[in-house]
């Protein structure tokens, strides 16, 4: 018995019956042989860790185009942000924490800069529209690797593309991740929006205070406990919980995500996605680099009179985070 088989056998010792059990995987599209070391799910956490797209998350930025200061999230921080959360569920479930992980590194991978603004961009572009969950699926399955992909399991192709909305996972391990998804991010932008002075936490809706807690800390600890103690073969939150969680959602996107400064910051975002689609959609002469230069690999990058008339910092990100935006023609 190897290593990997030993941690299986644990696997069947400790999880919960309702787990996702790492030898009962339903495979990778290319039939790989077992690794002596690790479970399917870990190995691929592994390679999501690793890979080119995860890298780039730290230069996509949330809301605003190129916020002053470092304690402002980007894409990946909030990826961590998602694990944590997530890791912290499942291993209080008993539930399998690799494949939690692999899940919640990987759901973003294909998202645009500039958060649902960016996206929303690119939708009204792309003649098939443009879901991020879709292209963290694609990135993972097509373009990693020089296209290769990186030959995830199943589970965690599926935990990827039903992280948002629509058709929940198949798994609890996906589940989660899509409630953490969530959880992560309406915490991490209620704390942001007060950095930036957009967003005076007095004025959160008591109602939903009440019930979640008055910090970050609360709230998130409020909502995982909620979720420990109604999840029994199945993930649920609380009814009370879910609500008071709901509401203060609906508040952040009725105050915070249409405030004039990030209204602003979206129309610099059109600006930008859309001259960069034209860009690469029209034959043009583009300047030599060190490889070349394909939508489906490099793909999207700032025209030179952009580069000329925009800021270090911001031309920077535009680079490492817009290079991995595909044609959805492909």
């Amino acid at each position: 018995m190897d290593v990997r088989q030993r941690t299986e056998e644990i696997e069947h010792m400790t999880f919960a019956p309702w787990a996702t059990f790492s030898d009962q995987s339903r495979g990778r599209m290319l039939p790989e042989e077992q690794d002596p070391i690790r479970p399917v799910f870990q190995r691929d956490r592994d390679r999501v860790l690793h890979c080119k797209a995860f890298r780039r998350l730290k230069q996509k930025t949330q809301v605003f185009l190129s916020p002053e200061g470092d304690l402002y999230r980007t894409r990946l921080t909030h990826t961590l942000e998602v694990s944590q959360i997530a890791r912290t569920i499942a291993r209080a479930l008993r539930l399998n924490e690799d494949l939690t992980e692999a899940i919640s590194l990987a759901h973003d991978l294909g998202h645009t800069p500039f958060g649902h603004a960016g996206e929303r961009a690119l939708n009204e572009l792309c003649p098939d529209g443009f879901k991020h969950y879709m292209q963290s699926l694609r990135v993972v399955d097509k373009l990693e690797k020089d296209g290769r992909g990186l030959n995830l399991t199943w589970e965690v192709r599926n935990g990827i593309v039903t992280h948002t909305k629509g058709t929940w996972a198949a798994t609890p391990e996906g589940r989660i991740v899509r409630m953490a998804d969530q959880i992560a991010y309406v915490n991490h932008d209620i704390e942001d929006a007060v950095r930036a002075g957009v967003l005076d936490p007095a004025t959160l809706p008591k109602e939903c205070t009440a019930v979640l807690g008055q910090t970050k800390s609360a709230r998130i600890t409020t909502m995982i406990n909620s979720i420990l103690a109604n999840s029994d073969g199945d993930v649920k939150v609380g009814a009370e919980e879910n609500e008071a969680f709901l509401a203060l959602r609906d508040f952040m996107y009725a105050t915070v995500y249409v405030d004039k400064t990030a209204k602003r910051e979206e129309q610099k975002v059109d600006k930008v996605i859309g001259e960069l689609y034209d860009y690469y959609l029209n034959p043009v002469t583009v300047p030599p680099l060190p490889t070349p230069i394909t939508i489906a690999s490099t793909a999207l990058l700032p025209s030179r009179a952009m580069l000329c008339t925009m800021a270090g910092p911001v031309t920077r990100r535009w680079y490492s985070g817009l290079s991995s935006l595909a044609s959805q023609s492909m």
